[in-house]
């Protein structure tokens, strides 16, 4: 295993240490999330969206798809035993946050398929067939 290739501990917790990137990771915990919803929903700007997903992405917990112009960020386990573990607990203690549960409820029902995008205006997808 390369140097690059080895499990750092610092950078997993460091990862795990701020309210923004745990948001970021719950927001994910039943799968893919299209970018162009994470800032609507979390009520913050795109740069900062940006460089939390970087930060979780370096620390090799999300990686990002490309389909056409959005990115769709997932969570990647970590393959450390210990590390996903932890990762684990911590996802499941998430749960139960109320600050964390109204964001899924304000991510949930929103589609940004490539040939339909839409703006985060807080609707649902029933709403927008009105």
């Amino acid at each position: 295993m390369g140097k690059n290739d080895q499990f750092n501990a610092e950078l997993f917790f460091a990862a795990l240490a701020d309210k923004t990137r745990l948001r970021l990771l719950s927001l994910m915990r039943d799968g893919e999330v299209c970018v162009c919803f994470f800032a609507g929903t979390l009520a913050t700007n795109n740069p900062k969206i940006s460089r939390h997903l970087s930060y979780l992405k370096r620390a090799g917990l999300v990686s990002g798809r490309r389909d056409g112009k959005w990115i769709h960020y997932r969570i990647n386990e970590p393959t450390d035993k210990k590390a996903r573990e932890v990762f684990a607990a911590t996802m499941k203690m998430l749960e139960s946050n109320e600050e964390m549960k109204a964001d899924r409820k304000r991510v949930v029902g929103l589609c940004c398929a490539p040939n339909a995008p839409i703006a985060i205006s807080g609707r649902t997808r029933t709403d927008r067939s009105r």
